[in-house]
């Protein structure tokens, strides 16, 4: 197996990691934009995106900044060879129908990685509400944490996160709550957004979000935030037999009654390992979770509150 990486960045390591695991004798290349640009163990550099061509590589791994993606995505897709996209799949959707109907004309194998649908506790969730006669009343998603903790000796004001013109916002980096709602409940009818950036973090991006997902029979409340200190990561789901209160950071699920119905034992390190095995299936045209550059416009739909 040969891959080639474009952005070298923190969450590009974790796929490193991923791939690693999986294949002990994967070949892993990246673009790299200068000479001084540091070393990666096991990865081999490269300084001009024409080589490409002459790795010939099994995909490329596209995680590079969201503001820059769809330049790189457009040329990424004149070599045809499948695309595992980091979230989100684009910064704006300008040219999403341009660039879709050209994946579609070559017939491109495309993903866009969101690690949370193999958290254990969502796939539970998503399969016992697939198994049940239950009517969904409500829905409550929430994802609050603090930005100047994530990157720790960084100033946070100087991270893409904070700058909306490099594609940062909360909206975007947590867009993961928005997917997995469309993953688990499918397409809203109707969407309200509300974006600020008015909190004590002082920052231009987004640091709020809040959304309303319309749905037939009940409505979605999605709350994002970069700037809760105690991290939470909830998804509650109130039907007309009971509360389900998923614990996205602790891997539970629990229902009104505090009766404990799921417990994962797998860390969440390991949702990138499960996604690139099963990027890896699809790959080999094995029956798997698809997440296409179609279904990362669709979310981005909801996430940019555009129609």
């Amino acid at each position: 197996m040969r891959v080639v990486i474009i952005g070298l960045g923190s969450i590009a390591r974790k796929h490193i990691a991923a791939l690693q695991k999986i294949d002990t004798t994967v070949e892993i290349f990246a673009l790299r934009s200068g000479l001084s640009s540091s070393n990666v163990e096991g990865v081999s550099d490269f300084y001009r995106f024409e080589e490409i061509t002459s790795i010939e590589p099994d995909f490329v791994l596209l995680s590079n900044p969201t503001s820059i993606r769809e330049e790189t995505l457009k040329r990424l897709l004149t070599l045809d060879k499948p695309l595992f996209i980091e979230k989100p799949v684009l910064s704006s959707l300008d040219n999403a129908t341009a660039i879709g109907r050209e994946i579609k004309d070559r017939d491109l194998l495309t993903y866009v990685a969101c690690n949370l649908r193999f958290r254990e506790c969502l796939s539970f969730t998503r399969d016992l509400l697939s198994t049940t006669d239950e009517e969904i009343n409500e829905v409550n998603i929430y994802c609050g944490s603090y930005l100047p903790d994530w990157r720790p000796g960084t100033d946070f004001r100087t991270v893409y996160s904070a700058k909306p013109e490099l594609g940062g916002g909360v909206h975007l980096d947590l867009i993961h709550e928005l997917d997995y709602s469309y993953w688990i409940f499918g397409t809203p009818e109707k969407v309200i957004a509300t974006l600020r950036s008015s909190s004590s973090l002082n920052i231009e991006a987004v640091d709020y979000a809040a959304y309303q997902l319309f749905y037939p029979g009940f409505t979605a409340n999605v709350v994002l935030n970069y700037y809760r200190r105690d991290y939470k990561r909830t998804l509650e789901v109130v039907t007309n037999v009971r509360t389900l209160s998923v614990d996205i950071a602790g891997n539970t699920v629990k229902d009104h009654t505090g009766t404990t119905l799921f417990v994962g034992e797998e860390s969440f390190l390991s949702t990138y390992t499960r996604q690139m095995q099963n990027f890896f299936d699809l790959l080999n045209g094995s029956d798997a979770l698809e997440n296409s550059f179609f279904d990362g416009v669709e979310v981005l739909k909801m996430t940019l509150h555009e129609s």
